[in-house]
């Protein structure tokens, strides 16, 4: 159910649309690089390690998720060169796409 909501105007002037919707549109794929995340790449940060600390993730916490220890998770985070397949499982583990990790 989508509810219109009109303004003093008579126009329409804002729409309300059910939770589920409005995540699902919100995550779609768009593959965006949110600001901080640059900021944090500029400032020397991996792409990894900026998307995991603009998300509020542990080490710790990403490696629980990929199944290996905090130490492994460590060396792949600043790692120059991973494999698309670490590249996947990692964007998998923080929510984001893998292309969002190729900046």
């Amino acid at each position: 159910m989508v509810q219109i909501i009109n303004g003093p105007d008579g126009k329409p002037a804002f729409v309300v649309i059910p939770y589920a919707d409005y995540m699902t549109e919100r995550n779609a794929d768009r593959n965006l690089i949110p600001n901080d995340v640059a900021s944090r790449t500029v400032d020397g940060a991996s792409p990894v390690r900026a998307w995991r600390e603009h998300l509020g993730f542990t080490q710790a916490d990403i490696a629980a998720r990929l199944g290996i220890s905090q130490s492994a998770y460590a060396q792949q985070e600043n790692s120059d060169r991973l494999r698309k397949s670490s590249r996947e499982k990692i964007a998998a583990a923080l929510g984001i796409s893998a292309k969002q990790l190729d900046f």
